[in-house]
């Protein structure tokens, strides 16, 4: 009798991988009407004037992670450890990983053929991004209910898990393991930066922000007591109000106060442009300008075995769950957040 076939589609952002990629990344990631939301008539054209501006600096970002982005051969290595993690937790099933990359090979069509032929009984769609955000998750499930409209198998997803116990617990061992191997620096102040989003997006509904405070919440908790801790967010782009405080300002003004930096990007779960070079580089240059004793920055994820762990029990959680949308955690959006899929009655 042969096994049952279970398909793990891991969604994440994508990223060029050669100079000559950088420029339809950057079309491709501002078509998306999840972060333009203009009619396809206006976001094209005003998508690749961006593109054409913008492409040039991101070349020069870039090269300094060897031309091109790391994010997924990270997230292969994440594929390839979870199927491991699946093989003992499903020991009867037959389980396989696929990437779906927004903005970047390989795109969404392309897992989407891919998980056709191998023709699963259920497919569990697993975004990487642990905090849910219409213009990340939502924005790529999305795109794979266009591509997968044929494709065999129950489908269920995994919304969403910011408070999840192996992401906590893989958080705040770096966390520690980074600190210590710095010195273990006194007076520090830890900050948890994630990426950041228009306050529009927000005050429309997204829980984005709201996830994120609870993930550094139960981070910090696990830690313990004698951390001087907050939430950050980077990578503002455009003149309209972003949610904050900035990383960049937080930076500034504990640099200014004599404070060691320890920064842990909360939201990010593989190395990529926004670790590599807005953190390594750019901010760490303004901590030391403003008189930073000791900056330090903590890894992203990657395969961290309790991440890969828990990632592995949202999977098993989601095959039969009598709900199509699970979160894979104790989190449970409030009733302002109406963007929220299982606010809005949604099922993959």
């Amino acid at each position: 009798m042969s096994r049952r076939k279970v398909a793990v589609v891991l969604f994440n952002l994508g990223g060029p991988d050669g100079p000559d990629a950088v420029r339809p990344f950057l079309f491709n990631l501002f078509r998306d009407p999840a972060i333009i939301g203009l009619p396809a008539l206006l976001r094209y054209p005003i998508a690749a004037l961006i593109a054409a501006t913008r492409t040039k600096l991101a070349k020069a970002n870039y090269a300094l992670m060897g031309g091109g982005s790391p994010l997924l051969p990270e997230t292969e290595k994440q594929a390839r450890a979870l199927e491991a993690e699946l093989a003992l937790l499903l020991p009867d099933m037959e389980t396989r990983c696929f990437i779906a990359m927004r903005y970047w090979r390989p795109l969404t069509a392309a897992a989407a053929k891919a998980v056709k032929a191998f023709g699963p009984d259920e497919v569990v769609l697993l975004p990487l991004y642990p905090q849910y955000s219409s213009t990340t998750s939502g924005s790529s499930l999305k795109l794979w209910k266009k591509a997968y409209r044929r494709g065999k198998g129950r489908i269920s997803t995994v919304c969403c898990y910011p408070v999840e116990e192996g992401l906590v617990q893989a958080h705040a061992d770096l966390i520690r393991e980074t600190w210590r191997k710095a010195g273990e620096p006194r007076p520090a102040r830890l900050l948890f930066s994630a990426h950041g989003l228009p306050k529009k997006v927000i005050d429309a509904g997204d829980p984005y922000q709201a996830q994120v405070e609870a993930t550094a919440k139960a981070v910090a908790e696990r830690l313990g007591e004698g951390w001087d801790w907050r939430v950050t967010y980077q990578s503002r782009v455009g003149p309209m109000e972003w949610i904050g405080p900035s990383t960049e300002d937080e930076i500034r003004a504990a640099s200014k106060e004599g404070l060691s930096l320890v920064v842990s990007p909360i939201a990010f779960v593989s190395e990529h442009i926004e670790t590599l070079v807005e953190l390594d580089h750019e901010y760490r240059e303004v901590a030391f300008e403003n008189g930073c004793p000791v900056y330090v920055r903590v890894p992203a994820l990657g395969v961290a075995p309790d991440f890969i762990r828990g990632l592995g029990r949202a999977v098993r959680g989601a095959i039969g769950a009598p709900d199509r949308l699970v979160t894979a955690c104790a989190w449970r959006c409030g009733g302002d957040r109406r963007q929220c899929p299982n606010k809005q009655g949604a099922s993959a």
